[in-house]
């Protein structure tokens, strides 16, 4: 039987006000040290945006912009975990990022988790 087939592509923020369904187990994760990931803990995996089912979202989300403000991260507005983030301005293929830490930790512990130096050099560290 194949393993994936255990893992739960189901989570959610504390509090179970934002709901995240995947499509998929994803073949990667990255864990990145940028200013914003480095204070959330969150691990990173991509998927094409709008392919992942998110409930309650906008109702109990808030969002945060800084940088360039191309990406616009979200949290629960009610225990205020970190869900997910989405391009302001989408253009096709564009893809959206799922906080694997809202998971069972089965899910994180099945996939590779690629460090990304997002501080510094914008390059993957494996």
């Amino acid at each position: 039987m194949n393993n994936e087939q255990h893992i739960s592509l189901e989570g959610s923020c504390h509090c179970g006000g934002v709901r995240l369904t995947l499509p998929a187990v994803p073949e990667t994760a990255t864990s990145c040290n940028c200013s914003l990931c480095r204070r959330t803990g969150g691990i990173w995996a991509y998927y094409e945006l709008g392919s992942v089912a998110i409930q309650g979202h906008p109702a109990n989300t808030e969002s945060y912009m800084w940088g360039d403000r191309a990406l616009r991260n979200f949290r629960c507005k009610s225990c205020g975990i970190a869900t997910h983030w989405e391009p302001v301005a989408p253009t096709p293929g564009a893809r959206q990022g799922v906080n694997l830490r809202n998971f069972e930790p089965e899910l994180l512990a099945s996939v590779p988790v690629r460090r990304f130096d997002g501080a510094d050099t914008w390059k993957f560290l494996d």
